[in-house]
């Protein structure tokens, strides 16, 4: 499993997690797609504008491995905002490579892509 370094943990002053440490001993967490209702609360919405900044910087426009990303994190943006890089597409799988639809992406977060320099 691929460890992203210099990629941020968890969203500062939460608990909400962005990377894992180890991988699972009970196999591999499989990402899906999560939907995103309009009744989420705001805590929930600020992790994945911080997780999708957070994608931003660290790969732009690049494809990526999953490596140690949570999974949980990545699926509520699996799908519209970060797609598969790859067919055919393993979502159990630690070296899956995915990639940021920036288009989805500057539409549902628009703040992240303000002034960037991408």
């Amino acid at each position: 499993m691929l460890k992203h370094r210099g990629f941020p943990g968890r969203l500062p002053g939460t608990d909400f997690q962005f990377i894992i440490r180890r991988p699972n001993p009970k196999g591999v967490t499989p990402i899906t797609r999560r939907e995103r209702f309009r009744d989420r609360r705001p805590a929930d919405r600020r992790a994945d504008a911080g997780f999708m900044q957070a994608l931003w910087d660290c790969f732009g426009d690049q494809p990526f491995e999953r490596g140690n990303l949570d999974a949980g994190r990545l699926s509520w943006l699996f799908g519209r905002e970060v797609i598969a890089a790859e067919d055919p597409f393993d979502p159990e799988s630690y070296d899956a490579l995915l990639v940021i639809d920036v288009d989805a992406a500057q539409l549902s977060f628009p703040e992240v892509f303000d002034g960037s320099a991408r």
